[in-house]
């Protein structure tokens, strides 16, 4: 490419535009796009073979409507089994546009929010189709058996989240992940019975297979390694689903399980998958603070808990060492209360994770100092408790008050929870059009995976939503068109493109394994945590993003030097594993700083210093950043290279947020 250097870090490509919606009014679109995209006879079917990468909601559901719509499909994940994907953690609820509770909630209205929430940054189409859509996962699960709570009468419960004035979250107490993907996983085991499905637990996809075959560049296959003996695997199939999550852990510290990263994702985007706007990740308001430089993980505490819970600090920095007890109504900031009146603790994730930074910043935290500050404040359940009864709010809340208290040690029926925000979600992902598929023609991708929903915020309850809409509804019915042109031309394992996926992922593991050197992963992987949270988290400025991405390039450097992986290659080697996911991690890092200097304004959970209002919230600037900003893998040792999508606002007025 031989577009200048902007900044001396990245390059401008030609603009790109999703060409799969059809232009219709946005009410009837998801209808005729499912009627314009081509069929597949189900005889045909039989002939189509299909790679699923990830066994979440987002994954599960996939594998479990393909196989029983009759294609072959392969379902990959590193876990033991498809049960244990990171979608089990999700504890509050998912949202639907049913209205249950008469209180004014329409497919419009949760579009609107979840649009407003994402600070305008998301596409029109594809969050009108995802609260569309919303409905019809109720019912599915329900037909599943999902044990969703119900009213005294037998109805179905609903209870409130963030950015909304609605009730429109549907629950199973605080482990509503853990019940969806039983209901997915038992819908994708049926398919395996029968022998549509084939499962591959214990794999990771370590390469992405792209052969051009004459027509252009196609995805037709996967590396994957063999966890437990080392064996490198080739598969092969006429499309490619990657449903496999998001990229916190690069942070080090989040509420992700420690095995979740980002090397799916990025071995696509190194073979051609544009990566949409990577700055755009969620800190999470409610979680338990961190305790020391020992933690190797945070824990979520459900957003749920702001219905009934009210968060305070206390207004006079000398009372921060008291008993929370001790301290009278009259001396608590309940802060969010006082500077949102209209939505009060239920404001959107984005403005309470920072309101609670602003506290502690002030030096009103709570809690034990981790450093020379508290890191903390207060989630208090004494007024929900007088008001409700101990009973209705252990029914409510139960198992996340336990959970708390194995942890903490503290009772928090008896003293107040201490909450501080922790990297929770990513609304980056890789690009995909209203087909849900990237730039890379038969690459597919769902969940959290790809960035086309949420804009620069996600909403709480909504990213269950997503995979379940995803999996269930829109997979199936925009991936039939793509397939309708196969059964592709069939692909010799002795293809240069197969061999040459090979060759990358063995050297590539040889040379980790040849390094021999002092230092250890989780060091390498801590320290680009740290660097992260420091320069790329809750707020950023543009010395600090400059800084951050010196720094990583020098930590990038020390990794291919001084790295010590141990063990062998043809073995279970979890060293070798973390060594992979850290050094992808390493090059994402350095991109999502890229990005996040670029966009040289606040909008969601992207908070730049230099673009606020007088009183602290986040400043956009549309006129100059009305887009997404998709990269291109520059190549090795390249610049990375930016393609804008213009977004344009026909069904909702662009305007500024305000929760107050």
């Amino acid at each position: 490419m031989n577009a200048p250097l902007i900044e001396g870090l990245y390059r401008e490509g030609e603009p790109i535009a999703d060409s799969a919606a059809p232009d219709v009014p946005i009410d009837r679109m998801w209808t005729q796009r499912q009627f314009d995209a081509k069929l597949v006879n189900p005889a045909n079917r039989r002939k189509l073979d299909v790679i699923i990468v990830g066994t979440g909601l987002a994954g599960a559901s996939a594998g479990a409507t393909l196989g029983e719509a009759g294609y072959n499909v392969k379902s990959f994940c590193y876990q033991d089994s498809p049960r244990r994907a990171h979608s089990i953690a999700a504890q509050g609820g998912i949202n639907a546009a049913k209205n249950y509770k008469g209180d004014g909630d329409s497919i419009y209205r949760l579009f609107y929010d979840t649009t407003k929430g994402g600070d305008y940054r998301s596409r029109e189409s594809n969050t009108y189709r995802l609260a569309e859509v919303s409905a019809d996962i109720i019912d599915q699960c329900v037909a599943q058996g999902v044990p969703f709570a119900r009213e005294y009468g037998g109805l179905l419960d609903n209870r409130s989240f963030g950015g909304v004035q609605v009730s429109r979250t549907f629950y199973a107490r605080g482990q509503t992940g853990q019940q969806l993907l039983i209901g997915a996983y038992q819908a994708l085991e049926r398919q395996i019975g029968a022998g549509t499905v084939k499962m591959y637990s214990r794999h990771e996809m370590l390469e992405l297979i792209v052969i051009d075959d004459g027509a252009g560049p196609r995805a037709r296959g996967i590396i994957a390694r063999d966890m437990v003996t080392g064996e490198i695997e080739t598969h092969l199939a006429d499309a490619v689903v990657l449903a496999s999550g998001g990229y916190g852990n690069v942070y080090f510290l989040s509420t992700n399980a420690m095995g979740c990263n980002v090397t799916a994702s990025w071995r696509a985007h190194r073979k051609g998958a544009y990566f949409a706007n990577p700055c755009y990740t969620q800190i999470h308001p409610t979680c338990i603070p961190v305790s020391g430089d020992h933690q190797s993980k945070l824990t979520l505490m459900s957003e749920s808990l702001r219905n009934d819970g009210r968060i305070w600090v206390p207004k006079r920095i000398e009372d921060c060492e008291k008993d929370p007890r001790e301290i009278p109504t009259e001396d608590r900031d309940y802060y969010l209360e006082r500077l949102y009146p209209a939505f009060g603790n239920l404001v959107p994730r984005d403005i309470a994770s920072r309101q609670a930074k602003n506290m502690c910043d002030e030096g009103r935290g709570v809690g034990p100092k981790v450093g020379d500050f508290r890191r903390g404040v207060y989630l208090d359940f004494r007024d929900a408790i007088e008001r409700l009864g101990e009973d209705a709010v252990r029914n409510k809340y139960g198992n996340l008050f336990d959970m708390y208290k194995q942890i903490t040690g503290e009772d928090p029926y008896q003293v107040p929870m201490r909450i501080y925000p922790a990297v929770h979600y990513t609304m980056g992902g890789l690009w995909v059009d209203y087909d849900l598929q990237s730039s890379i023609p038969g690459l597919f991708v769902t969940g959290e995976a790809n960035f086309s929903d949420h804009g620069a915020n996600r909403l709480g309850a909504s990213a269950l939503m997503q995979g379940l809409a995803d999996g269930y509804f829109v997979l199936p019915n925009t991936i039939r068109n793509y397939l309708a042109d196969g059964p592709y031309e069939p692909i010799d394992p002795t293809h240069p493109a197969v061999i040459e996926a090979q060759d990358s992922v063995e050297s590539r593991i040889q040379m980790l394994l040849g390094i021999s050197g002092e230092r250890s992963v989780d060091s390498f992987h801590k320290e680009l945590g740290h660097i992260m949270w420091e320069y790329c988290g809750m707020e950023r400025t543009e010395e600090g993003l400059r800084k951050a991405i010196d720094l990583i390039r020098s930590l990038r450097e020390e990794f291919w030097r001084n790295v010590r992986v141990l063990g062998s290659a043809d073995t279970l080697n979890q060293s070798l594993e973390k060594a992979g996911r850290v050094a992808d991690f390493l090059e994402l890092g350095e991109l999502m700083c890229i990005d996040a200097l670029h966009r040289r304004e606040s909008c969601g959970g992207h908070f730049r210093a230099e673009s606020q209002t007088e009183d602290g919230e986040a400043l956009r600037n549309d006129d100059e950043f009305l887009y997404v900003g998709g990269w291109e893998w520059g190549g090795e040792g390249e610049s990375p290279v930016l393609h804008k999508e213009t977004l344009s606002y026909k069904f909702i007025e662009l305007k500024q947020r305000s929760y107050k």
